[in-house]
């Protein structure tokens, strides 16, 4: 890689383990707790709201579980390039789990490469993560010729984004240093610095802006060497 420190790949990829456990672990033990209730429930209204609980809780769950494989993993059923319905599919439902949130798009590509696909679905969350008082997410692609660009706003009463994703996001984080919370970002440093592309981030009290350039290629894969194989 030109300008990111190479990344020991087995603290990279538990690290991005701890984040998945970690985002799955509240919808699966609402799924948990909602079954515990429905054995004990007798009255039919608490018993409708316990399926309604565990209707949302699946619907996150399944979500999450869509947004690790399209987002981290080498997205092997899939061809060269992703459908744009699957990543907005993916981000409308964290979006509505989120609440609070509007989503705006202005994308027209019919479909993106599964590098493309892997920021867009990245940098969607870390705003989603940043309105923790609910605003508005607006999420734009253009493809070119020679370029996929991406830009992400996050905009609301409080924005709470954390100076390290953005020092990972830019190729500055020190690999040693590595968290759950901040390995994802780093992955995609990783990502478009072997496509001489480039990520930039700005945050003031009310706004998070996130921008990805990458160069198109003539054959995109994601991260399928081994050590980043999904």
């Amino acid at each position: 890689m030109s300008g990111i420190d190479e990344t020991d790949s087995l603290l990279l990829a538990s690290q991005l383990c701890s984040r998945l456990c970690h985002d799955m672990l509240s919808p699966v033990g609402a799924l948990t707790n909602g079954l515990e209730l429905l054995a004990d429930e007798k009255d039919p209204q608490m018993r409708q709201r316990c399926f309604e609980l565990l209707e949302q809780s699946a619907r996150t769950s399944a979500a999450k579980l869509k947004f690790f494989r399209l987002a981290f993993g080498a997205a092997g059923g899939f061809g060269e390039r992703v459908s744009i319905d699957e990543p907005k599919a993916v981000i409308e439902t964290l979006a509505a789990d989120a609440k609070r949130v509007e989503l705006n798009w202005a994308i027209e590509a019919a479909s993106v490469s599964k590098s493309a696909a892997k920021v867009m679905l990245n940098l969607a969350n870390i705003g989603l993560d940043a309105l923790v008082r609910g605003g508005t997410l607006d999420v734009g692609i253009e493809v070119r010729d020679d370029a996929t660009e991406i830009v992400v706003r996050a905009a609301g009463a409080k924005i709470a984004f954390d100076p390290l994703i953005g020092e990972a996001l830019g190729g500055r984080m020190d690999p040693a240093e590595l968290t759950g919370r901040t390995a994802p970002a780093h992955l995609l440093a990783i990502l478009a610095d072997r496509q001489g592309g480039l990520i930039q981030t700005h945050a003031d009290a009310g706004t998070l802006l996130m921008g990805a350039t990458l160069p198109n290629m003539g054959s995109d894969t994601g991260l399928n060497p081994p050590e980043y194989a999904g």
